[in-house]
């Protein structure tokens, strides 16, 4: 069968492609993919092409699949499976396969991700329990588990010593302890205020920092102070805009003692050597934010190494265990990662979509894989003229300004289909 796919063919080279898909194997899976959140992971493929370090080489003549953060339904289950997979199953995608030429699905393969129509997963996927079953009610909400469990395993990653005096170490935030998020006012740093306030191990101090007064506003309204400290977290929000050096200010939130956990999202040298000075004793910088340049270095503070017991830890991506942490966290309501899907589109908008994706203010960009549509911003079907806008904004006005259950029914119902 055919499927329609956004292929990278090089640097900058998007395109959106029509083909033929394999049948499938006795070992396969053939799955309508529904919906993809797009990811700026794939914006830095893009500009890379096979340089990158999980595309493979020869795109021109072997382009592959973008699109990593997906959620659909089973079409057509392999011999291998059918007592695992029902046709009609919905399910998300892990794409971390844990190889070690790091390839994963939505970045490396010809006939698997998340910017397509349909796609054959591959028995290694399956096998390495990549395709995940997923009941919640939304499927916008399915794309979003990937992003979800990354923030997940920056979380469980950090860790601090049981004891002054001993070398036995606990992982994950402290609990109860002092935790910054640094540049946190984008869609992970989101996700990660939602986890922190709602999740299992909860710090006590939480500050969000960013420079951007309107998009911390946006934060307040979508994470209120009030509803932390209800959750026993003293959330605050603070402007870094126009301080030489935002550590000292930062470090009066906590009388002095400094940051058990520190969140960096932004990839900046001055950036990540301000929050590295944020640290109190045994505190941990978790560098979270991919940077573009294999050649990124910022400057390591060794005395607070050795005499404060500092350290550092990076996260990318997640492993199957965080996905399914991911998908209960949204099937049971615990993280309403719905707050954070800000526009949505069709495949057809895609790829000029990712190539300007840094550029683009709000959060998640949701692409309904199997419909054509320009990328819009959810708030902004009012000021259209058509039907289907108003219906869309009457939607969104009844549920609170958020994407929803109902609005993504009626998105799937009217939407026009991909050509």
């Amino acid at each position: 069968m055919k499927t329609t796919a956004v292929r990278i063919h090089g640097v900058r080279d998007l395109r959106m492609d029509t083909f033929e898909l394999p049948e499938i194997r006795e070992d396969e899976i053939l799955a309508r993919i529904v919906t993809d959140s797009l990811c700026l992971s794939t914006y830095k493929v893009a500009q890379k092409g096979s340089a990158h370090k999980k595309l493979p080489e020869n795109l021109e003549e072997n382009p592959v699949i973008m699109g990593h953060e997906f959620c659909g339904v089973i079409e057509k289950v392999g011999e291998k499976w059918k007592d695992k997979y029902q046709p009609g199953d919905k399910f998300v995608a892990q794409p971390n396969l844990g190889r070690a030429d790091t390839f994963s699905l939505g970045y490396s393969f010809p006939y698997v991700g998340g910017e397509s129509t349909y796609s054959v997963i591959m028995n290694e996927a399956i096998e390495k329990g990549c395709l995940l079953p997923y009941k919640g009610d939304t499927f916008f909400e399915g794309a979003m588990a990937e992003p979800l469990s990354c923030v997940i395993a920056g979380f469980k990653a950090n860790f601090h010593l049981r004891d002054r005096n001993d070398y036995d170490y606990v992982m994950g935030i402290r609990e109860g302890g002092n935790m910054a998020i640094i540049g946190g006012t984008g869609p992970m740093g989101s996700l990660a205020i939602d986890l922190a306030v709602h999740g299992e191990r909860r710090p006590g101090l939480l500050v969000v920092a960013g420079r951007n007064e309107e998009k911390l506003n946006r934060l307040r309204k979508l994470y209120p102070e009030e509803e932390a400290g209800k959750n026993g977290v003293r959330l605050v929000y603070y402007n870094t805009s126009g301080q030489e050096d935002f550590s000292p200010a930062m470090r009066q939130y906590t009388d002095g003692k400094g940051f058990d956990d520190v969140f960096v999202m932004v990839a900046d040298e001055k950036v990540v050597n301000q929050s590295e000075k944020l640290l109190g004793w045994d505190g941990c910088l978790n560098f979270f934010a991919g940077p573009i340049d294999a050649g990124f270095t910022a400057p390591v503070n060794f005395y607070n190494i050795h005499y404060n017991a500092t350290h550092y830890v990076g996260t990318s991506g997640s492993n199957t265990q965080d996905m399914i942490d991911a998908v209960k966290l949204i099937e049971n309501k615990t993280v309403s990662v719905g707050k954070i899907a800000t526009h949505v589109m069709g495949l057809d908008a895609v790829c000029d979509t990712v190539l300007q994706l840094p550029s683009i203010p709000g959060g998640k960009k949701i692409c309904y894989s199997g419909k054509s549509y320009p990328l819009t911003a959810v708030d902004a079907f009012g000021e259209k003229c058509g039907q289907f806008e108003k219906e869309l904004a009457a939607i969104m006005d009844k549920n609170g300004g958020v994407w929803s259950l109902e609005a993504e029914r009626y998105f799937l119902e009217n939407a026009t289909d991909i050509q």
